[in-house]
Parts: C-alpha cells; structure tokens; sequence
C-alpha cells in the first residue's frame, strides 16, 4: 500500500504542477499531508515536517546566503567581464546565444554548486535571451541539463556520497567515468546546437558585431530595448528581429547595466579574490558551505557598501528571490519528510529491487544505471545513495559485478536529477528565469533523460560500466 501511495502521491505532484493546477509551494505541501493522511499516519504528519525541515535547513540557509553573496557581486560587476566575452561569442545568433548557455553553464559548474551555476548563468544571458525573444525554458533546459552532467565531480555530491556509501575511494569512480561524462557534456553542447537553430528559425537573428552586441545586450538589460535603437543592428531579413528591437524588457531586470550605480570597480581585485578563496574553501571543506556563505556575504555587504542604508538596499534587492527560494525548499521538507517518514521512499525502493528479474543478476550495473533515472528524480540523492545503492551493490556482488562499476552506474541519472521537484536549486533557475516550473519540466525532461542514457551507453561502450 505504502508504494502505491508513494507513486500516486508523486504522480499527482507532477501532473498537478505541469498542468498548473497548483502552485509548486502549495503542492508541496498539500499533497504530501493528503497522501500522509490517506497512509493512516495523519498524526505523524508534524513530525514528519519539522524532521524534514530539520534536515533541510542547512540547505536554505546556504542558498539563502548564496543568493545574497552572487546578487552582491554581480551588482558590484565581478562577472561582468565573463558576460561580455559570452555576449561577444553570441553575436545575436540565437543558435550561439543557446550554445553559449551550455558552454558558461558548464565552465561555471566547475564550482560544484549548483544554485550557484544557475545564479551566474541566468544573470549573464537573460537579458539576451529577452532581447533576442528566445524561448527561456530553452534556458533553463540547457543549463539544467549541463549542471547536472557536471554535477558528477567528486566535490559535486553524487560522488561523494556513492563513495561514501559503497566504502569506495571518490576519485576511482569519478577518474575512469570521465571519458562516458565527456560524451554526455558534448551531447549537451548538440543537443543546444539543434535547439540554438531552431530558435533561429523561430524569431531570425540579427546582424551585429560582437562588441556591439555585448554593450547593446547590457543596456537592454537596464534599460529597456525601446531607449536603445542600437543602429548597429541590421534585422535579418523576413527574421520578424524587428518586433525584437521594438518590445523591449518589460521585466526590468537591471542587474547587468554597465552604468549601474552599484559598481564597484576599485574593488574588483578584492571581490575576485573573495569569491575564489570563498570557492576553495568551500571545496576543501574547511567550514559548512551554510557558514562560508553567511561570513562571504557579511564580509561582500560590508566591504562593498559600508554604509548601512546601502546594504539594507542591496539585501531588500535580493529579498525577491530569496524569500521565492527558501520557501520553495521548507516546502519541499513537508514532502520530502513525508516520504521518507511513512516509509514509502523505502517500500518503492523495495520495490522497484524485487522486480529485477533473477536473470538480470549479471548486468547490475546496466540495471542500477537505468534505476538511476526515476529514482534521482523521485527522491533526494542521500535517500538513493545511502538508501538504495548499497541494496544494489550487494545484488551485484553476489553475481560478481564490482561495487565500483554499480557505483559509477550509479551517476548516470545526475543530468535529469538536477530538474527534480526536490533539488532546491532548479527553483533558483526557475525563479530567476521567470519560468514556471511546470514549463521547465514538460520541456527539459526528455532532453535530461537522453543526455542520461547516453552517458549510460557511452559508459558501457568504453568498457567502464
């Protein structure tokens, strides 16, 4: 009954939100009470809250201080080098625009965090994309997608957690699996070419140097393209660019204005070497990432604007996304809580091992990396590693596959992972995006299933899984 519930409840959550029948917060939560009542535990349901809570406050905090630290020096114009030369690259193409997304979603995941990824990425493109009319939730379906393929380093999590569960050393999963994840990250990089073209069918491009572009695109992004006639632009003929250059940003997303009055560059070298020693640290685990963002942004806020009505401006500038964000993951404690505590995260995982066929004994590690998919988008990654995993891995040993090869399988589902409802941080894409979740999802699902199986196939072809 347990596992029944367990899929009817996720089932219903999808449906729900990607025919927006429901808000994501409000389904988060109401759902899951529903179905905890439905299972008989109605009465457990506020300790299967505050546990859920409990688990995941480290993880709003973070984000809660990481979106105030990225929000700050983004203001200040750390990255606003990195943009240009991404603008630059993009030239108005649409097709190098979507591709250009891939390539700064992907260098910036280096970081292994990825709220931070999205952060940077969004900032960076989304005025183009507004300015182009290119579709976001190709945005954020590529971003998503090549976060999640990058999510696998060893400091990224999954890795991490495979290793530990498994008693496995992190860097023999992660160094012979690279070959396989190259693979997948280049068919992220296709995979933004083909959706790059047909969004240049779809709205035309314009004609325009790269240096142009870069300055046209960071205007825009204060402005308003209606301020900006930018007479450097020549619409491709028939493209419709022109309604392009005559609707503007009705968004207001000022966070790129190269003339912005929170620039800072004086104090770029500082800010540069806070975000690195930040990122270090962060990496070598020297505090929790929660603490590290909390000192970062204290030190940012007073270093940047000393003065107090300053910060309180800069700190109620990001309040939007904050507040939008910590809500989203305290809600998807109530879920996730209830999971986890009826039990039915443990009977599906039961499950879903006792339906292996006995014959499939031999080619665990093919069967852990198809499991992989659903099941690192239905439950958290410690429930499927510390939870499921070591059931695998001792089915596999006892047909003589190695832990280490049920443990790299383990990574293939990380590309579509990284759009489940329960990773706080695709509701910092979406909601910096202005997409709605359900959107995201329809689109980018597919596209993160493929990028999975190909990792998967390319791991079996080079003999690593």
């Amino acid at each position: 009954m347990l596992t029944f519930l367990g899929f009817a409840m996720i089932a219903t959550f999808l449906v729900l939100i990607m025919l927006k029948k429901m808000s994501p917060i409000a389904a988060l939560v109401l759902i899951p009470a529903l179905f905890c009542v439905f299972a008989g535990k109605g009465a457990h349901l506020g300790d299967y809250v505050i546990d859920g809570v409990g688990k995941l406050a480290p993880t709003a905090a973070m984000l809660m201080f990481a979106i105030v630290y990225f929000g700050v020096m983004i203001d200040v114009g750390l990255f606003d080098p990195v943009v240009r030369g991404i603008l630059r690259f993009c030239k108005a193409d649409p097709m190098r625009v979507v591709v250009g997304t891939a390539v700064l979603a992907a260098i910036v995941s280096l970081d292994g965090d990825g709220s931070t990824t999205f952060m940077i990425t969004v900032s960076a493109m989304y005025p183009l994309y507004k300015r182009l009319g290119l579709s976001l939730v190709v945005m954020t379906g590529v971003a998503a997608t090549a976060n999640g393929v990058m999510n696998t380093l060893p400091w990224g999590g999954p890795t991490a957690r495979a290793a530990t569960a498994l008693k496995l050393d992190a860097a023999d999963i992660f160094v012979p699996m690279i070959p396989a994840l190259a693979v997948g990250l280049l068919g992220v990089f296709v995979l933004a070419y083909v959706l790059g073209v047909r969004e240049r069918r779809r709205v035309g491009s314009l004609v325009m140097p790269g240096e142009a572009i870069a300055e046209e695109a960071l205007v825009t992004a204060g402005s308003g393209a209606k301020e900006t006639a930018a007479p450097a632009c020549a619409p491709a003929a028939g493209s419709g660019a022109e309604a392009v250059l005559s609707e503007g940003d009705g968004d207001g997303f000022q966070g790129l204005d190269p003339q912005r009055p929170t620039l800072r560059p004086r104090l770029y070298w500082f800010n540069a070497g806070l975000t690195a020693a930040l990122l270090t640290a962060m990496i070598m685990e020297l505090l929790p990432i929660p603490v590290l963002f909390l000192l970062g942004a204290a030190l940012a806020l007073t270093v940047n604007f000393p003065h107090m009505p300053d910060q309180k401006a800069r700190i109620a500038a990001h309040a939007d996304n904050v507040l939008n964000v910590a809500g989203m993951v305290f809600a998807a404690a109530v879920f996730t809580g209830v999971l986890t505590g009826t039990g039915m995260v443990k009977h599906m995982a039961d499950w879903l091992v006792g339906a292996i066929p006995e014959g499939m004994g031999p080619h665990m590690a093919l069967v852990t990396g198809l499991l992989s998919l659903p099941l690192t988008y239905f439950m958290s990654n410690d429930g499927f590693y510390f939870g499921v995993l070591p059931v695998l891995a001792e089915a596999g040993a006892a047909h003589g596959v190695s832990p280490l090869e049920i443990a790299r399988a383990s990574l293939v589902g990380q590309a579509l992972h990284m759009s489940s409802p329960l990773v706080p941080a695709v509701y910092v894409l979406v909601g910096m995006a202005r997409v709605e979740f359900g959107d995201h999802t329809r689109f980018t699902v597919k596209w993160a299933v493929l990028t999975s199986l190909l990792v998967l196939a390319a791991g079996m072809l080079f003999g690593i899984i």
